[in-house]
């Protein structure tokens, strides 16, 4: 998505400034919290655009079948009057809101004469309460952490490092994040760190984030990754949702109508809490960004048929049976040659586990979660049947 070469910079400079000192496992506290039994389904789309009256049009548009707005935009988020302008006139459409900052490490803020952020959080918590849901903080921690080529980064410091190993790189990524002060900005505030991305949920939740929305639209498999999804903010007691994305790189970039509605729909049944659409960039002609008549449809058929029908069931489509992976395999599961944390590519455990998982997806599909071994997170006593990546064998609780 549109914020992934700064944030590239960012992960670099925390991989250069930090991994020397991760070569060793750190032990980690748990990261759960309670949630709701029954949470509210929150549905809307991102505002991308430029301008205060762009987004009070979007906003006219979505209100009667729609209950966040998700501030998107890379020039609002550097405006602080526009921020609350837009929030304000969300909130009084009977909306909840949602920002997206790219920033709010205390050193960056101040280089950047951004600092009012900071304030602004605290002014939103007190100002809307719980209608001021989270900040989108950072965009594709995961997705970008594998797709990057970490050893050509390093290569002209002329810097090895011969004894890092997954669980070395999986704590480098973890605690990357829970060094950046914006976290407890957020966490000060009780304000939730929301992020979309579309690999690597699992260690998504543990750096720090409690909302994670997998990017769907992308030519993956849904199956899989609500597999991943669900079964890390299961295990770990958080929260997930859907960004709607896009499937085409070209013109019109989103999936049609109707299968955007079947998404939401499945993620619904599947347990999803938040449902949005990504909408950038704007076409010419359409005021209202790259969203059309189709998906407008879409949303509405979806709040009225789906969210608001009392014969559809959330939560209704329960995992029967998890796949157990590795400790800190950060493997992107997305075909069998991809990458593991960006700095390998497949290893010898790699091809048993791309097809045992397909085995499982063709037989249980939307009943399977897929987790990982981690003793601070046990599955025994979660799931009715257990399997782990190396035994064929089925281990079923009582």
């Amino acid at each position: 998505m549109n914020q992934k070469i700064s944030f590239s910079i960012i992960a670099i400079a925390i991989i250069l400034g930090t991994l020397i000192f991760m070569l060793h496992p750190i032990f980690l506290d748990p990261l759960s919290t309670e949630k709701q039994e029954n949470p509210e389904i929150f549905v809307g789309v991102t505002f991308c655009g430029n301008t205060t009256d762009q987004a009070k049009l979007l906003i006219d548009r979505v209100k009667n079948y729609t209950n966040l707005f998700v501030l998107y935009s890379g020039p609002v988020s550097k405006n602080e009057t526009a921020m609350t302008e837009i929030s304000e006139y969300s909130i009084e459409s009977g909306l909840s809101i949602a920002v997206y900052f790219g920033d709010l490490n205390s050193r960056i803020l101040q280089l950047k004469n951004l600092e009012w952020r900071v304030t602004w959080i605290e002014m939103a918590k007190q100002r809307w309460g719980n209608q001021f849901l989270g900040v989108h903080y950072y965009d594709e921690p995961g997705g970008i952490y594998i797709d990057h080529n970490w050893n050509e980064t390093i290569l002209p410091y002329n810097v090895t490092f011969n004894d890092l190993t997954y669980d070395s790189v999986a704590n480098l990524f973890i605690k990357g994040f829970q060094r950046d002060d914006g976290f407890d900005v957020l966490e000060k505030n009780s304000v939730d760190a929301f992020v979309s991305d579309y690999a690597l949920y699992w260690f998504d939740y543990l750096a720090g984030y409690d909302v994670v929305l997998t990017q769907v639209g992308w030519n993956h498999s849904l199956t899989q990754d609500i597999a991943l999804l669900r079964g890390a903010a299961k295990v770990q007691n958080k929260s997930w949702g859907e960004m709607i994305t896009w499937k085409y790189n070209n013109p019109p970039y989103l999936d049609s109508g109707e299968n955007i509605y079947e998404q939401m729909r499945i993620g619904y049944e599947c347990g999803a809490e938040y449902f949005m659409i990504f909408n950038y960039p704007s076409f010419d002609g359409n005021e209202y960004g790259t969203l059309l008549d189709e998906h407008f449809e879409a949303l509405e058929k979806f709040w009225n048929q789906v969210v608001n029908n009392n014969e559809v069931v959330h939560d209704s489509i329960k995992a029967e049976a998890a796949l157990v992976l590795p400790k800190n395999y950060g493997w992107g599961m997305r075909r069998p040659n991809d990458r593991i944390w960006g700095w390998w590519g497949p290893d010898e455990k790699s091809e048993q586990i791309w097809n045992i998982s397909q085995k499982l997806i063709d037989q249980y599909g939307l009943t399977l979660d897929i987790v990982y071994d981690d003793q601070t997170y046990p599955v025994n006593n979660i799931y009715p049947k257990i399997y782990f990546w190396n035994n064929t064998k089925t281990f079923s609780n009582p």
